[in-house]
């Protein structure tokens, strides 16, 4: 009784993990209900009389074809039906050539037919290409150049027996396609695209929270299940290191589907698995880092100190540039946010290189001097891997053709004055904030007036306040904060070009 427990709660467990697998068990028996009526009730008259008990052959097409995901049916039913149809024409043409020769001969020639193109069509599986998108329908192709060319029937009785077994081999196959398709269909493609935005977030919280584990000491006090869980957390990121047969499946099976809804006939599948490629590299990266967390040989917090800040944020920006990456993959729309981030980023590394020069490394032990080390050492490679990633998604959303994202601009307008303005983002390079630019109204009111004059005329009113992080500022010593921008627009749509404001 206890084992039927388990059973029960296995199934259940499957079924809460991914709803769609009981929609797929259900479809599976809809398709097997609908061919099975050619064998028993043959619904269609004289037209499926002649299937016979050939009629079977559809209801095994549609228990070995019909598959998860729409890709990989529509990839298993061409490949199945494609095989069926070649290699019983060149079945019968192999009969009727071994026919000729005489009732001496022709065994001995079906015998040699049959032995070349097994062989051959079993060398060619080899090729890496062929297996992988082709492999079920070499199979397919073999069984049935055998099963028709050996028979022992007539030239007319092989003839009916090759074009039954292709009739029911479509029947059952163009079943399974079309219910996969038109009923709560499961796409590879948005499969794959929904993984590989999941893997950048994954990623994206181990860095982000690497630095409160790596440089906060863990009190006495502290709950160790809370403790545990935190670091389960963290290490969610090692499903990214065993994702790649997966990632590989998926781009195959899309390859195969229709456009549907964002995802073109010729997507750039590929791409994604370039993409996947320097995420995993990105996740062997942390799977060492994360070792030095649970290493038995710990830094003390004082020499670690050292070089807190420039780490900790050459770990937090290259999380925050994953974490832009992947809600640009979920919009499916073109950001530069994450290119901020890895500026950001490169910027943490030279603060740290210059802090190395500075010999404040000097009076650490060797031992202790090596396992610091090797954690800049990983996390500048971290840093390198997240530029090349972004530049990958910028390929990937250029060839996918995603959508432009829409600059963020809000206009408001002060209770108290008459003045409006407008929040835009700058590009920074070390601390980041937003320049919000107040407008005088009677100088909005006579825009078409000002078009020809340049920027700094048709602001008369100028007013900044630091409300976000995205500019390089400066404290001078009159007190005041100067900010820097690669550029500043107004509402009247002038850009001003390495501004200052």
């Amino acid at each position: 009784m206890e084992k039927v427990r388990e059973i029960v709660r296995e199934a259940m467990r499957l079924g809460n993990e991914d709803p769609r697998r009981i929609v797929h068990a259900f479809k599976v028996g809809l398709a097997l209900v609908l061919v099975s009526s050619f064998y028993y009730y043959q619904p269609f008259g004289p037209f499926t009389d002649y299937f016979g008990i050939n009629a079977m052959w559809a209801v095994m097409t549609v228990v070995v074809v019909f598959e998860f995901s729409v890709g990989a049916t529509l990839g298993k039913g061409i490949n199945r039906g494609v095989a069926t149809l070649v290699a019983g024409g060149l079945g019968i043409g192999a009969h009727k050539i071994a026919s000729l020769a005489g009732p001496t001969v022709k065994p001995i020639l079906l015998v040699i037919f049959v032995f070349l193109q097994a062989a051959v069509s079993t060398f060619v599986r080899f090729c890496p290409w062929v297996k992988k998108r082709f492999d079920y329908g070499i199979l397919i192709f073999i069984l049935t150049f055998a099963l028709i060319s050996l028979s022992g029937f007539r030239d007319e009785e092989i003839l009916d027996l090759a074009e039954s077994r292709l009739s029911t081999v479509v029947i059952g196959g163009v079943s399974c396609i079309l219910i996969s398709i038109f009923v709560c269909p499961v796409w590879a493609g948005q499969d794959l695209h929904s993984l590989l935005a999941s893997n950048f977030d994954t990623l994206a919280h181990f860095l982000q929270e690497f630095g409160d584990e790596y440089f906060e000491a863990t009190e006495d006090g502290d709950i160790k299940e809370v403790v545990e869980k935190k670091r389960r957390n963290l290490e969610r990121y090692k499903r990214v290191l065993d994702s790649k047969s997966e990632e590989e499946a998926l781009a195959n099976f899309a390859e195969w589907e229709p456009r549907h809804g964002q995802f073109r006939f010729r997507h750039p599948w590929k791409q994604y698995l370039a993409v996947a490629a320097l995420l995993r590299q990105c996740a062997y990266r942390i799977d060492a880092l994360n070792s030095y967390i649970d290493s038995d040989f710990q830094i003390p917090i004082d020499i670690k100190k050292k070089l807190e800040e420039p780490l900790r944020r050459m770990s937090s920006e290259s999380g925050k540039s994953m974490k832009e990456v992947s809600i640009s993959l979920k919009k499916m729309t073109k950001s530069s946010s994450c290119d901020i981030h890895v500026l950001n980023s490169q910027s943490a590394c030279k603060a740290l290189s210059t802090l190395l020069k500075s010999g404040i490394l000097n009076d650490v032990e060797p031992l202790q001097m090596i396992s610091l080390l090797t954690t800049v050492s990983l996390l500048i490679d971290i840093v390198n891997l997240t530029e090349q990633i972004s530049e990958s998604v910028h390929v990937l959303a250029s060839l996918a053709r995603f959508k432009n994202k829409k600059k963020s601009s809000t206009l408001f307008e002060k209770p108290d004055s008459r003045f409006i303005g407008r929040d835009m983002p700058i590009k920074s390079y070390e601390n980041g904030h937003v320049v919000r630019i107040l407008h005088d109204v009677d100088k909005l009111n006579n825009i078409d007036n000002s078009r020809g004059q340049s920027s700094q005329e048709s602001c008369n009113h100028v007013a900044t306040k630091i409300v976000a992080d995205d500019s390089i500022h400066e404290k001078h010593e009159d007190g005041e904060i100067h900010v820097h921008a690669n550029f500043l627009e107004d509402v009247d749509g002038n850009v001003m070009v390495n501004g200052r404001v």
